[in-house]
């Protein structure tokens, strides 16, 4: 069982540790996250060698509002867990784990799309699915479904590609 070795190795900053249907998941605090997760990917006792996804769920009746979820698998140990951070709504950001699985970058720039998660230290954070003016983030629990947005000129991106502004 991974919750036992990761709590030895890891102790306090693990703030939750189940194991349900198989899956076992963990919450940590978003201030020590970055050092937790390379040292998943970089001990071998871990060896989480590949992230799977980063999404976010949106919970408006809860504290923290959101959790971001972190997806890792082991390839060469054949094991898998699920990570979570709580995130709050009025300060939703989380570190960038670019710098651990270059996978990330993509994954974190959709999760900053739909909820407006900012992922701090991520070299390139902007809109990957909507445009740039496109207000709000559409996957969140109280974004408007018939919100109307700006309407844009229709642009060729492979002829004038969108240059971010942040």
């Amino acid at each position: 069982m991974l919750i036992e070795k990761l709590k030895a190795r890891f102790g306090g900053e693990i703030l939750d540790a189940q194991n349900a249907r198989d899956e076992e998941t963990f919450t940590i605090d978003r201030e020590r996250a970055y050092d937790f997760f390379r040292a998943l990917r970089d001990e071998p006792d871990f060896d989480f060698n590949f992230l799977t996804d980063v999404t976010a769920v949106d919970w408006p009746e809860r504290k923290p509002r959101f959790e971001v979820v972190y997806q890792l698998n082991s390839l060469n140990l054949a094991h898998r867990i699920r990570v979570k951070i709580g995130v709050d709504g009025a300060d939703p950001w989380v570190h960038s784990v670019v710098g651990v699985w270059g996978a990330a970058d993509w994954l974190e720039r959709e999760c900053f799309d739909m909820f407006g998660i900012v992922f701090k230290g991520h070299p390139d954070l902007r809109r990957i699915l909507m445009y740039d003016s496109f207000e709000g983030y559409p996957l969140r629990k109280d974004y408007y479904y018939n919100k109307r947005q700006p309407i844009v000129p229709e642009i060729d991106p492979v002829v004038n590609p969108i240059r971010s502004s942040r």
